[in-house]
């Protein structure tokens, strides 16, 4: 029995992460303060802008069906923003963190207009102490782990929808590996079948978009594929940044960090060291 300690653990942000930059992977998810043990990360208004909303209309899902639009989701909103506000939000001055709230709050009041599938029922995977994860191989020693916005529950076939949240304004690309990791992830961690899965640009859509699901065995063989190339690194030690020394937009900003270039914020909720880099 292989131990989960041991494992390589991946992600849909970790392997992004590396396929972006493997340089910036190992920063963001390896290294560590020599002087703390600690992480590092980086605060920016975007991150910021999706943490609070998602933590709002994510948050629906802890009520009855019965309850969930009986709360206040404006002022869920507000009490979300205020550990995002000012520097430890990403933002430099007052008029963008205006800006991106007053984003934020149109966004919540699309949900409460058009609340969609999210009158329906839901279901949520087993977490306990981790992420919801399986062993995306035993034999590579390959955990995938990750969390779904939202998982609708059909009753009419007792079968199962797939909903993501999108806050920020550009569309998920063809070649995410979202949706493939979400499908891996539901086929092995529980039994209803997957009926289809939606996007839902919350910035713009006053509804969610259907997309196709992708094929089980391909979606497998993808993601297993990458994050292979995850452990190999891992056990080279090896993190290149594509671009050379000279690094690219994902690993410098880290690299300012480590260079005493970034203000310390303080640690945040999943004990990172948190830094705004200008």
């Amino acid at each position: 029995m292989q131990d989960k300690y041991s494992a390589v653990w991946v992600s849909h942000s970790s392997l992004g992460d590396f396929l972006k930059c493997p340089r910036s992977y190992y920063l963001k998810n390896i290294y560590k303060n020599p002087k703390t043990g600690k992480k590092i990360n980086i605060v920016s208004p975007a991150l910021s802008l999706g943490s609070a909303v998602h933590q709002v209309v994510e948050g629906l899902g802890d009520f009855k069906v019965e309850e969930r639009f009986k709360q206040n989701l404006e002022e869920e909103f507000e009490k979300a923003w205020e550990k995002f506000s000012g520097k430890k939000g990403g933002f430099l001055n007052p008029e963008d963190e205006k800006e991106a709230k007053e984003r934020g709050l149109q966004m919540i009041h699309r949900v409460v207009k058009n609340p969609g599938p999210l009158k329906n029922k839901t279901i949520k995977l087993p977490e306990r102490e981790m992420l919801p994860n399986f062993f995306l191989s035993e034999s590579d020693n390959i955990i995938l782990c990750g969390k779904i916005d939202w998982i609708e529950y059909v009753s009419e076939d007792d079968s199962i929808r797939v909903l993501d949240f999108k806050t920020g304004k550009n569309e998920e690309k063809e070649d995410s590996l979202q949706l493939p990791i979400y499908l891996l992830l539901l086929k092995n961690l529980q039994k209803r079948k997957v009926t289809g899965a939606s996007y839902w640009y919350l910035d713009k859509d006053d509804a969610p978009i259907a997309v196709k699901l992708p094929d089980y065995e391909k979606a497998r063989v993808d993601v297993l594929e990458k994050a292979k190339k995850v452990k190999e690194a891992r056990e080279k030690k090896e993190f290149l940044c594509p671009k050379g020394v000279s690094g690219c937009f994902a690993c410098k900003p880290f690299e300012k960090i480590l260079k005493g270039e970034a203000e310390y914020l303080g640690v945040g909720e999943y004990n990172q060291e948190l830094y705004l880099v200008k």
